[in-house]
């Protein structure tokens, strides 16, 4: 496989924009990768917008957002208010957010919901993201859950082992309000990652892995 390389911007930083519905969504979806991103790219900046929580889910977004965005150069989070489970009805709302943050952050990728997830949270957002970021690179992060929606990624960034236990050991300190539900567990989350490493030939057997829908060469 041949791999992207970001070093190459010219005269300026790597922008790095992170979008999750939910507290713990880029997290689950993208966290190994962005703490590869951060090892690579110390130099980078990046900005982490989770579009709803509220109280105890709130504090759990900004304490773990902290960790995962620490090795970059400059970092930029904000927790947002929508309410939980109504996206499609709020449309024009985060239409609004993410056009702000367009405006004020530069971003040269964009990492976010798949568009074909079933969680009608998860697909709005990635729905505007595809509207409002029309000249990114796009990348879409995928999130095991009961409804089965697993699909077949095109794009795969593999992990280290420290990269991975990282991943794995912040999500249960980060996120107490949902160790009790059964899909939130090492088990289920290492298992995601270790399909993702065999089909890209992972050194370590572990990688996470998103959907491009375009991507331009230069």
């Amino acid at each position: 496989m041949i791999g992207l390389d970001f070093s190459a911007l010219p005269n300026r930083e790597l922008g790095i924009l992170c979008l999750g519905a939910h507290s713990d969504d880029i997290e689950i979806g993208a966290g190994g990768t962005i703490l590869e991103l951060a090892r690579r790219y110390p130099d980078a900046r990046i900005a982490w917008h989770v579009l709803s929580a509220a109280g105890a889910r709130a504090d759990e977004a900004r304490r773990s957002a902290a960790f995962f965005t620490k090795g970059f150069a400059s970092a930029e989070v904000q927790v947002h208010d929508l309410a939980d489970g109504t996206f499609p009805a709020q449309l024009p709302g985060i239409k609004q957010a993410l056009q702000d943050v367009k405006e004020r952050f530069h971003a040269d990728v964009v990492i976010t919901h798949n568009r074909e997830d079933l969680h009608q949270d998860h697909r709005s957002v990635a729905e505007v993201t595809l509207q409002t970021f029309r000249d990114h690179l796009i990348l879409e992060y995928e999130i095991l859950k009961y409804d089965g929606d697993i699909g077949r990624p095109n794009a795969f960034f593999p992990l280290t082992d420290s990269a991975r236990s990282e991943k794995l050991e912040a999500l249960q300190r980060y996120f107490g309000s949902q160790r009790e539900k059964d899909w939130f567990s090492d088990e289920a989350f290492s298992a995601l990652m270790r399909i993702r490493g065999v089909e890209c030939r992972a050194p370590s057997g572990y990688a996470e892995a998103f959907y491009c829908r375009k991507a331009l060469f230069s």
